[in-house]
């Protein structure tokens, strides 16, 4: 219902934001997910509502949450969850907490890189086979793909860690495999935010760059938010 009166408001698209490419990616148990036949089936039939209503086109944002994965509900507090509340691991570039209080994140390795890129390959697939009109890649508001860009979170010492392009460099991957999975007339644009708001961190001469970097790799389009 919510998104059927979205849809019919007259705007010129509809984005469905935050959605998980994997169970660990999502920022809460409530979150919309697309990893499975069972999630591709629930969105699929939510999309086909709208259809009875409206023509508008319909994005969708495939995203990651990292470290700030395992949190309660909004309502609830949105505080990260422990075990004993129906929490999970978290996972992010650097074993580093996103808060004082919280629990460290698992540092990822190459192989769960690569375990996540797929997913988000694979996320856009079943978008694509959904009929959604464009993608939106999420690197901003301190989820995984902004973790990797901002030196706040990213203190990694191989390749993907020191360097603003070595930081840049797995969201530039991802990037790179979803538009490369998609046919080239549907759209894949990204979400970043321009500056972290602390000195030291990731500011908008970085976006600029990454930006540039997301220019030659095919993008439609940056989102772009004020912070993380």
């Amino acid at each position: 219902i919510h998104y059927g009166q979205l849809a019919c408001s007259g705007a010129g698209l509809l984005i469905i934001e935050a959605t998980a490419v994997a169970p660990e990616g999502r920022i809460t148990p409530g979150d919309l997910g697309l990893w499975s036949d069972v999630t591709q089936a629930a969105l699929k039939r939510v999309i086909a509502a709208i259809r009875q209503y409206s023509p508008m086109p319909i994005a969708i944002q495939l995203a990651h949450a990292g470290r700030k994965a395992s949190s309660q509900l909004p309502w609830e507090g949105g505080q990260l969850m422990t075990e004993e509340q129906g929490g999970w691991p978290t996972l992010a570039p650097s074993g580093l907490p996103h808060a004082p209080h919280e629990a460290a994140p698992q540092a990822l390795d190459r192989e769960g890189m690569l375990r996540i890129k797929q997913a988000f390959v694979t996320a856009a697939k079943r978008a694509h086979n959904i009929g959604f009109a464009a993608i939106e890649v999420h690197a901003a508001h301190g989820y995984l793909l902004h973790e990797y860009l901002s030196p706040l979170a990213n203190i990694r010492s191989d390749e993907y860690g020191g360097t603003p392009e070595n930081r840049m460099r797995f969201p530039l991957e991802v990037f790179e495999a979803v538009r490369a999975t998609v046919p080239l007339e549907m759209p894949v644009g990204i979400r970043i935010s321009a500056t972290d708001w602390v000195e030291g961190g990731w500011d908008i001469e970085q976006s600029i760059r990454f930006g540039l970097a997301l220019k030659e790799r095919g993008c439609a389009y940056i989102h772009v938010s004020s912070g993380g």
